[in-house]
């Protein structure tokens, strides 16, 4: 079960008496911003030991991806798409199965209960979580996207587009992720949902779009990591169109936002049945 840090708790408790403070609500509620870096904190220091192992597996899943399709895609823009899917990939592993399974087991286990009696908004347990979760995705699709570029030749000038892919790609999955473990009805379900999301981020977005079927494509089109996809693969050129670039950024933006209040409101709902 997580713990909120002891700031949230004081912050939050500071000037109420004690009856006040023994009541189910422990004092008025900690604004957004103070909260959601308290339990920033407090899960980047939860999940630092138990999730490392896995984002260890999740790069070399890419990595071994780029090793296998170097034997069938030679270069170009397949080459562009297999590296940034490859490169992305790593963020869904982390924002959309290891997401769905925390918020699958802490519906589970009652955290949801233990939260609701703290003073913390909904908003800052959800953003927080996925923020810590997304976090531990940097080096690993840092790593991948400098493996790929060099094993297909494509320059590393512009890898800097991933400060925002990343961020913004994982805010669209994270909150699909803990969508998922939020309203699945068990945590075994979650796990589930977080394997099949993994597995079209890996089929939809690695595989290059031009040899899909057109019914595939459009299956594509409706998976937010695909527009992160898409905005890293178009800077691989000699001459990036920055404006598709940015049109695919702010797609994810989009779906960020309102995935994120989704699953904000999904925490409410779970968190009072």
């Amino acid at each position: 079960m997580s713990v909120v840090p002891a700031e949230v708790l004081q912050s939050s408790t500071r000037g109420v008496p004690e009856q006040a403070r023994g009541e189910a609500e422990l004092g008025p509620r900690t604004r957004l911003w103070p909260a959601l870096g308290a339990v920033y904190r407090a899960q980047l220091s939860r999940a630092r030991v138990a999730r490392i192992p896995l984002l260890f597996v999740a790069t070399f899943q890419s990595i071994g991806i780029l090793i296998m399709m170097r034997g069938v895609v030679d270069g170009g823009s397949e080459a562009e798409s297999v590296v940034a899917g490859s490169a992305v990939l790593v963020v869904a592993f982390v924002a959309l199965n290891l997401l769905a399974q925390y918020f699958g087991q802490l519906r589970a286990s009652g955290g949801l209960d233990h939260y609701a009696t703290l003073p913390v908004p909904p908003a800052a347990v959800v953003l927080g979580a996925a923020a810590a979760y997304a976090s531990f995705t940097v080096p690993g699709t840092v790593i991948t996207a400098v493996f790929g570029c060099v094993l297909f030749g494509l320059p590393l000038t512009h890898l800097w587009v991933l400060a925002a892919v990343i961020p913004l790609a994982g805010a669209a999955l994270s909150g699909l992720g803990a969508a998922c473990g939020l309203l699945a009805p068990r945590p075994e379900l979650a796990t589930l949902l977080g394997q099949l999301g993994m597995s079209a981020a890996l089929l939809l977005g690695v595989l290059p779009a031009d040899r899909m079927p057109e019914a595939v494509r459009l299956a594509r089109d409706l998976l937010p990591s695909t527009y992160g996809v898409e905005a890293l693969a178009r800077t691989f050129g000699a001459h990036p169109h920055w404006g598709y670039v940015l049109g695919d950024l702010a797609v994810c933006a989009g779906v960020g936002v309102a995935s994120l209040a989704v699953a904000t409101w999904a925490y409410r709902r779970a968190a009072v049945r």
